[in-house]
């Protein structure tokens, strides 16, 4: 079996591995701007990977994210650019671009958060309790569209998806500052300390006291709210909010985070690591697209490294 020192930087040498062979095959790979495209690209993904890292050290899955992401996104853009009409007393609420992100957030909020209360309250599987939420979502999300579009939110509002402040993509900034408080959440707080125990022995955490209950719905409220800053940047990039925005995108977050070395089991894992796992599928991704691989073969490609990386952390598992 692998080595335990080896197998903590497992997500890493892969990494390298993969950007010495994309460079290698590739003479557009390894520059500035493609390193700046990679890191655009993947921010989406690590906003809800982050959450979902959250979710997953907890001993839960969230299925929903992708579905919270469009809906998110569809209120700001509707909010922003239609305002709230009011019949009964005849008003119509208009939104500044700050009111329009603080409403996606709250909706991100408010959605995670009824997932962890089903959940705890009613006991269902996580996988069903977020399967539920992702048709609920998706059909919200259509009602407020109509089926289409949400077009023209204006340069202060795609500022958030495309701006650049100081040679760095404004994408790029939100999801380091993201990064750097969760690190600080799970590493340094008692919430993380707390996490990981609900993740590693739910009956055992119960049994010493802690409020396992009001922790899962603080994990899911964190991370629909985490889906609602990607609603966001999706929105913003594209200047338009789509109805069917976000599908696949809760996979490519599992994806991640398994890759970079959480446990499905919950209770070991990482933000960091899932930093590494976004990364190697966004080198993974640009590297083929740069090769002019199929995007069929991309698809099949990327489940084979999934299943690598299960299958490691399986082999990890009853190494340890």
């Amino acid at each position: 079996m692998m080595p335990a020192r080896l197998a903590r930087f497992q997500s890493l040498i892969a990494l390298l591995l993969m950007v010495i062979a994309m460079t290698l095959l590739s003479d557009r790979f390894l520059t500035p701007e493609n390193g700046w495209n990679i890191l655009r690209q993947i921010s989406v993904n690590l906003c809800l990977s982050i959450g979902m890292t959250l979710i997953i050290l907890s001993g839960g899955i969230d299925l929903s994210v992708g579905a919270i992401l469009a809906l998110s996104g569809a209120v700001a853009a509707g909010l922003l650019k239609n305002g709230l009409p009011i019949p009964v007393l005849e008003v119509l609420l208009q939104f500044t671009v700050t009111g329009a992100i603080v409403s996606a957030i709250a909706v991100g909020l408010a959605l995670g958060w009824f997932n962890g209360f089903v959940i705890t309250r009613f006991k269902l599987p996580p996988f069903v309790a977020t399967l539920g939420m992702f048709s609920i979502a998706r059909g919200l999300t259509m009602l407020w569209t109509g089926g289409f579009p949400i077009t023209g939110l204006g340069p202060h509002f795609g500022y958030l998806g495309t701006g650049v402040l100081l040679g760095v993509p404004m994408p790029v900034w939100i999801t380091a500052g993201l990064v750097a408080i969760f690190v600080v959440v799970t590493k340094k707080t008692r919430f993380g300390r707390y996490l990981y125990a609900v993740g590693g022995n739910e009956r055992a955490a119960l049994l010493t006291g802690l409020r396992v209950h009001r922790i899962k719905i603080w994990v899911y409220t964190l991370g629909g709210a985490l889906a609602g800053v990607a609603g966001l940047l999706v929105t913003a990039r594209l200047d338009s909010a789509q109805p069917n925005a976000g599908l696949g995108y809760e996979l490519d977050s599992i994806a991640a985070v398994v890759i970079g070395g959480t446990s499905l089991s919950g209770g070991r894992g990482s933000v960091l690591g899932t930093v590494l796992g976004c990364l190697i599928i966004g080198v993974l991704n640009n590297g083929l697209f740069l090769l002019n691989v199929s995007p069929f073969w991309q698809q099949i490609i990327k489940g084979f490294v999934i299943l690598a990386a299960v299958a490691i952390d399986k082999m990890n598992q009853e190494d340890s």
